[in-house]
């Protein structure tokens, strides 16, 4: 019975997705444009350069747009902490916790046909991507790297998942968390790999990189799948990452029972 809801739930999220079908079809489709302003880019950086950077020659660079641009659209959330705060902010989460579903549970599934559809509309755009720029494209040479890749990418799915929803529970406590949510964002979109590799960035600020949570949210992904990272680091990148997911979602249990708490209070 259990299941049974969650199936329904699932379904609810594909529909209400198609309610706005053409607002959905266009931003998914327009959303991988920048990848043709990124390759016309770093086409004029190696030209004008005349040799490689950090190990990556022009090739190298536009695989690793591919795979970024394909994990994006695969994983990361799309307003779903906007949608969570909004529901906070306007009253509606009475109505979730009268009913005999967990919160967090109803909004993965969410998360999850979000993604579905997302990556189901992309992936021919995708496709033709690929085969225009098929010559730069290398697959994994081993086994275990498909493995880790599905691993590493599950999990940063479900990081990214947790800290927007962690930043959604802010609204408990903060009206209006936009601001909160952009400066978060604006380091996410600059530490997590969306712009370039981070490993051509200084060497000083590699232990950071290294360690902080937004390396795992895309460019570990990506390095996996290039098999950039292999033996032992990738044993320990998994780790790193696997620890930074359960921290994400202690944080985002625990603002939630709190916020609740105080919800009920202020509420009656």
């Amino acid at each position: 019975m259990t299941l049974a809801k969650y199936i329904k739930v699932f379904d609810i999220g594909l529909q209400n997705t198609f309610v706005y079908r053409w607002n959905f079809l266009l931003r998914s489709v327009f959303g991988i444009v920048p990848l043709i302003g990124a390759v016309f880019f770093w086409k004029a950086i190696f030209q004008s350069k005349g040799g490689g950077i950090s190990g990556y020659d022009y090739s190298s660079m536009i695989f690793y747009l591919m795979i970024t641009v394909f994990l994006e659209n695969l994983i990361t959330p799309t307003e779903d902490e906007w949608q969570i705060a909004a529901e906070i902010r306007d009253g509606k989460i009475s109505s979730y916790l009268t009913k005999p579903m967990n919160y967090l549970g109803y909004r993965i599934v969410l998360f999850l046909s979000y993604r579905l559809l997302y990556i189901t509309v992309v992936l021919v755009p995708i496709i033709v991507l690929a085969w225009i720029f098929r010559d730069h494209l290398r697959m994994p040479e081993h086994a275990i790297t498909w493995l880790a890749f599905a691993l590493s990418t599950a999990m940063a799915a479900f990081l990214q998942f947790f800290i927007a929803y962690a930043l959604a529970m802010i609204a408990f406590w903060v009206l209006e968390i936009s601001t909160i949510v952009f400066i978060l964002y604006s380091f996410e979109f600059f530490l997590s790999g969306h712009v370039f590799p981070l490993d051509v960035m200084p060497a000083w600020l590699q232990g950071f990189i290294h360690w902080s949570p937004f390396t795992y949210e895309l460019f570990f992904p990506a390095q996996v799948f290039m098999e950039r990272v292999q033996g032992a680091a990738l044993a320990e990148g998994l780790a790193i990452e696997a620890g930074w997911l359960l921290l994400a979602w202690l944080c985002a249990r625990t603002l939630w029972t709190k916020g609740v708490r105080k919800y009920q209070a202020v509420g009656g």
